[in-house]
């Protein structure tokens, strides 16, 4: 799948939640994220080679963990990622094959977590990053065939314009 992602970094949450809340959208409960991430050996950004994250998400403590692999590449040239998920049900033999496969420990990112679904396949995650300072927002839009990648990031942007918020942040949140 397609997506054009833009990340914010926000200068006040409670307002950047309370402006989307005035227009009758509002965001789910708050749920925990863990990241690992894995990068091929030789990776560096920029390249356009695949990063792969093994996710654990826990919605509610009497439920038993999500487990999902995530293949992401971003292609630099043209300003899409390509992301595709695949939900898991043994992580430990998941992670040794992403191993065999060469692949290699890059990170690991914890977050809680709420989303807000925008419509036309477009989602607004709030994040807040353990030990990291601030709180993030990301928007996802999947790409139709045909859409124009420019005007895509365009309208992101001038969404989170519109909610006050222009600190554009480029770096994946396991680089901050």
């Amino acid at each position: 799948m397609k997506k054009i992602i833009l990340k914010c970094k926000l200068s006040n949450r409670d307002r950047f939640e309370d402006k989307l809340s005035d227009i009758d959208l509002d965001f789910s409960p708050i749920f925990w994220q863990h990241d690992r991430v894995y990068v091929p050996r030789g990776y560096k950004r920029g390249m356009n080679l695949p990063r792969l994250v093994m996710r654990t998400e826990m919605k509610a403590v009497d439920k038993p963990p999500k487990y999902s692999l995530i293949l992401r590449r971003h292609i630099e040239d043209s300003g899409i990622d390509v992301v595709e998920e695949t939900i898991i049900k043994d992580y430990e033999k998941t992670v040794n094959i992403i191993l065999q496969l060469g692949f290699k420990p890059a990170g690991e990112v914890s977050r809680r977590r709420q989303t807000l679904d925008m419509g036309d396949e477009t989602y607004i995650y709030l994040d807040k990053i353990d030990g990291v300072n601030g709180h993030y927002a990301k928007i996802e839009s999947n790409l139709a065939e045909n859409d124009s990648v420019e005007e895509a990031r365009d309208d992101l942007k001038r969404t989170f314009e519109t909610l006050g918020e222009s600190n554009f942040v480029d770096n994946a949140y396991f680089e901050l």
